[in-house]
């Protein structure tokens, strides 16, 4: 009989998000950018931009300690001082602002929730509980259609759980002719907790005389958990391969999975993202399973991250192979309406959605971006074939069913191309497998694979920007790169730090740009690193005094400036920064001039950044507080926010206001 350890991986790992699956001979960004816009010449057009402001006398003249300050300083619109740039406990703010808890893990969300009890969990009070590691967070005003920024509902993603920071005595002493302790695995009611702990919370939330508070027993309040019945839709809904013993339809499935970032759509739905579904199945022998090949290209394997298939017969591929197929895609839902179904839109692909963001198109077309958050995948957008109308939210119900899915492809003359994924076309035909769109769409990542997708750095949030109609793509970092594999412009062997990509649709500016032409430009925003360390060939503006390692996550606010999110993981810790939330200017003499706006606590990263309708109030996840090498319950590196014995660590949202009412930032 084997023991637990060797049939599951440990869930303590380096980075649960940078393991790897790609075998393509695909060319990456690393290579073909060698021919683009050297590093060298990023750096000289930052330093450009500041000559340029100090020769035209917009910095005014100061001398001693007033121009040292104002120097450092620099040009940039961001006229907040600094919070400190180190790992603690709490979290902390820039000075001015307030930064309050507005929810944690546990509190109610549902009329009839229990009290939060740590050492009484059970999956009946989970549901009805906000729940773990809450990611993404989407407002949409109250009412519809309005565009309030003092009441309205916030849509909020629970990415996975960490039972050794949920659960007491996690650990077991070492099995003999063995030095680690083991991990003891769920027990069947811990799994029932999991699997509530998962998914999406909707909660209306209001502000009163300054203070922003959640609404309770609001009508609007959801849990949508993986025990949430959702509906399957687009061209691969009823394929086969789509079919369970508990769904021979391959129309409806239960549950949300690992829900990273989203989006919002232009007709007020939520969308809600599957990013690394793959550690929730195992058992059986996969590599002798007809979907060996696809179970590979996704990091399924015998093993499985959650001990969830020792009570649950859908996670183990022995019993339900094709369950996995029925995850790893974009659920859409109207938190308008408690009593909707939430859609799995299979025509936007199956990957490992880092999230969904949109923007509509000069014509009319609405269109997403998506990144898949592996090392060497890839860039993707949809286009739909339908237009939006804003007069008529019902007939945008079913936009997303229909339309092109493409993968990017980086040129070394510094363009762009969208090579779609469309059935017939190209090497997607039956001979390679591909028997009908829905075998595309299924295997996304083979298909992107075939057509010559440019593999990168693992892509996270991909969002357009409103203002000026560009696109900015955090890649958080890539550790596998190669010596052999360093060019002119991303060269750094084993990057650990990330960078931040800007993609210029043609067409002008703003609402003028084209989303859906087929060839966009690129470049740089920044290479992020430590500039101390020359090792670490990090680009920022010359006048930034405080450096970020692996962008995540990121939002814009009114005035189009990016809001940066970041997640260092374990590095975190030897980096010696926190994870958080910096801020720069896209445009002038303070691009890419980046400032530390908020710390999180130890062990925790920063996610879902979104700003209100006004830019007076920003909410923020902080995720996975405490969870560094040998923490547990017991003996957590933090009891943030709660700071009491017997209260273990609390992923929870946080919401930023500026003490004088004013505008985040100015």
């Amino acid at each position: 009989m084997t023991s637990l350890d060797e049939r599951y991986e440990p869930i303590a790992v380096e980075d649960r998000d940078d393991i790897g699956s790609n075998n393509s001979a695909n060319v990456p960004l690393i290579e073909i950018t060698q021919a683009c816009p050297s590093r060298r010449g990023l750096l000289k057009g930052l330093m450009a931009s500041t000559a340029a402001v100090a020769a035209s006398g917009a910095l005014p003249k100061m001398v001693g300690a007033a121009a040292a300050e104002e120097a450092a300083k620099g040009p940039s619109t961001l006229t907040f001082t600094q919070a400190p740039h180190k790992i603690g406990e709490g979290h902390q703010v820039a000075p001015g602002y307030n930064a309050d808890i507005l929810i944690r893990w546990g509190d109610k969300v549902i009329e009839g929730a229990p009290a939060f009890d740590p050492m009484h969990q059970t999956g009946a009070a989970q549901e009805k509980q906000f729940g773990y590691n809450c990611d993404y967070i989407g407002y949409q005003p109250l009412p519809l259609g309005s565009n309030s920024s003092d009441h309205g509902l916030l849509g909020i993603n629970h990415e996975y759980t960490t039972p050794d920071l949920m659960f007491t005595d996690w650990y077991r002493p070492p099995e003999a002719g063995k030095t680690e302790p083991t991990e003891r695995g769920t027990t069947p009611e811990e799994t029932q907790v999991e699997l509530a702990a998962h998914g999406h919370t909707i909660i209306e939330v209001k502000k009163e005389q300054g203070v922003w508070r959640v609404v309770e027993n609001s009508p609007y309040a959801r849990r949508i958990t993986m025990n949430t019945a959702c509906r399957i839709s687009g061209p691969a809904a009823g394929h086969d391969r789509m079919k369970t013993n508990a769904d021979p339809t391959g129309t409806e499935v239960f549950g949300v999975l690992n829900n990273c970032a989203g989006g919002k759509t232009p007709w007020g739905t939520i969308m809600i993202s599957e990013e690394n579904f793959n550690g929730y199945f195992g058992g059986g022998d996969p590599a002798n399973m007809p979907e060996a090949a696809n179970y590979k290209r996704y990091g399924i394997s015998a093993k499985s991250r959650y001990w969830w298939r020792e009570s649950v017969d859908r996670f183990d591929l022995a019993k339900e192979p094709n369950e996995p197929n029925r995850f790893g895609w974009m659920t859409e839902y109207d938190p308008y309406d408690a009593s909707s179904t939430p859609v799995k839109r299979t025509a936007l692909g199956r990957f490992k959605h880092e999230g969904a963001t949109s923007i509509v198109n000069k014509d009319g077309r609405v269109v997403f971006y998506s990144g898949d958050d592996e090392r060497f995948d890839y860039l993707y957008r949809f286009v739909t074939a339908g237009r939006y109308d804003p007069a008529n939210r019902a007939a945008n119900r079913d936009l997303l069913d229909s339309g092109t899915l493409s993968a990017a492809k980086f040129n070394s003359d510094g363009s762009l191309e969208w090579l779609p994924l469309v059935h017939g076309r190209g090497p997607l035909t039956a001979a390679n497998g591909f028997n009908s769109q829905a075998d595309v769409l299924i295997e996304t990542r083979r298909a992107a694979d075939m057509v010559g997708a440019t593999p990168m750095d693992r892509p996270e949030d991909v969002e357009p920007n409103p203002v000026n109609g560009r696109v900015y793509v955090m890649l958080t970092n890539n550790t596998q790169r190669k010596d052999s594999q360093v060019d002119a412009v991303n060269p750094r062997a084993a990057n650990r730090h990330g960078q931040i990509v800007e993609l210029i649709p043609p067409g002008g500016e703003g609402a003028q740009a084209d989303h859906a032409a087929d060839r966009y430009n690129w470049t740089h925003v920044l290479l992020a690193g430590n500039p101390a360390k020359p090792e670490d060939k990090a680009v920022y503006h010359p006048a930034s005094d405080v450096w970020l390692s692996s962008p995540d996550n990121c939002a814009f606010d009114p005035r189009g400036r990016l809001w940066i999110s970041t997640d260092q993981g374990e590095a975190q810790t030897k980096n010696g920064i926190p994870d958080g939330m910096y801020a720069c200017d896209l445009t002038g003499p303070g691009r890419a001039l980046v400032k530390f706006f908020f710390a999180c606590p130890i062990g925790a990263e920063m996610c879902g950044p979104e700003f209100t309708p006004d830019g007076k109030t920003l909410f923020v996840a902080v995720q996975h507080p405490s969870e560094v090498l040998g923490a547990t319950v017991e003996k957590p590196a933090t009891r943030w926010p709660d700071f009491k014995d017997g209260m273990p660590p609390r992923p929870s949202v946080v919401v930023i206001t500026k003490q004088d009412g004013g505008e985040i930032g100015a």
